[in-house]
């Protein structure tokens, strides 16, 4: 029979609807962190938050990472995602039945609504990763994602805030956190995300936890989102057939985007998208998420699913919108042979590759 604590019950509920780990942050596990991580924001008389992750598929992300199969694990991520929204939505009403105002935070694409806020400059409703961290789900690595003792990072997360008052979870020993600072995370990120140096420190309770510095977050969007995906050596891309350059800085990434969406929009897009308000044509193909699927508990699998990114070549788009990996030198051919209303879909006038 099940616990009637709360404290007990809840971690076991979202577990039983799907969920693989779950624990509990409170206001004062929480308390002196950054913006995101205050629940009082979503729900003024908030108390506590259950949050929880969703594995992904191991073998779907490794197709992925090979260039094998993109649409594999782009289904088990927007389903995950749907998981995770629909157990939070389930926690929430449980909740509010019982006399606990509660509020359901999506996995994804939830953002504070702030007046005339530019989408590049939202801020999150609440940081999953902060509430994952400090309850015990798992660890900062360096690439800012959580990582788990058996999944890695390559986890979707939910969230809900409620006012009834439950007994936080512990966070992980830092001494057990696997990371060993391989970096591996940013040697797979076409975008230039992840600091290869710089460190961030945020405070959440009475714990400290570190992770890399992060650039600007459009500069994941632009990757992740599939308006850009070749690296700069040109001998790799993410699943993003376009060639649209990736600049170094961040204060050139709004032209830099405003140039590339036109394409973008024209190209044939993958039948399983994600639905997104604030972006033009509403619809998301993830190509990428690198940083987040190489990484995994045992760093030779780290090293081989690296290798699968390094190895996997470049990504084309055949007319009938299908994608295929070929090597560098076949898709410089491809693009040259494209009639120029084509091949500006794939690339400005002006590129050149280093």
């Amino acid at each position: 029979m099940a616990s009637t604590d709360l404290s007990i019950l809840l971690p076991e509920m979202a577990k039983n609807l799907g969920a693989d780990l779950a624990g509990i942050a409170t206001l004062a596990t929480l308390a002196g962190g950054p913006p995101s991580a205050d629940l009082t924001y979503v729900l003024p008389t908030a108390k506590s938050a259950i949050c929880f992750a969703i594995a992904l598929d191991p073998e779907k992300i490794e197709r992925y990472l090979k260039k094998e199969n993109h649409e594999a694990h782009n289904l088990n991520k927007i389903r995950a995602t749907t998981l995770a929204n629909g157990i939070t939505l389930e926690m929430s009403n449980f909740l509010n039945q019982l006399g606990y105002k509660s509020v359901p935070v999506c996995s994804n694409f939830q953002y504070r609504n702030e007046g005339d806020t530019k989408y590049s400059d939202r801020k999150l409703l609440i940081s999953h990763r902060y509430l994952a961290v400090r309850s015990g789900i798992g660890w900062f690595g360096w690439s800012g994602h959580v990582i788990t003792r058996d999944y890695g990072s390559a986890i979707i997360f939910g969230s809900v805030v409620t006012e009834a008052e439950l007994t936080p979870t512990e966070p992980l020993p830092e001494s057990e956190n696997y990371c060993n600072g391989c970096r591996l995370c940013r040697a797979v990120c076409p975008s230039g995300f992840i600091s290869p140096d710089e460190i961030t420190t945020v405070r959440l309770g009475d714990r400290e936890f570190s992770y890399a510095k992060r650039g600007l977050y459009m500069r994941c969007g632009y990757v992740c989102g599939g308006i850009a995906g070749l690296d700069r050596s040109g001998k790799w891309s993410n699943w993003s057939a376009s060639r649209y350059p990736i600049p170094d800085d961040d204060k050139d990434l709004p032209r830099a985007m405003e140039q590339a969406m036109p394409a973008y929009q024209k190209r044939t897009l993958n039948d399983h998208l994600f639905y997104i308000s604030f972006r033009p044509g509403y619809s998301l193909d993830y190509s990428c998420s690198h940083c987040q699927l190489v990484c995994h508990p045992d760093p030779e699998v780290r090293k081989q699913r690296f290798r699968m990114v390094m190895d996997s070549g470049v990504i084309v788009q055949d007319a009938d919108g299908s994608y295929h990996a070929v090597s560098p030198e076949e898709a410089k051919k491809r693009l040259v042979a494209m009639e120029p209303d084509r091949r500006y879909l794939y690339e400005p006038d002006n590129f050149s590759e280093q």
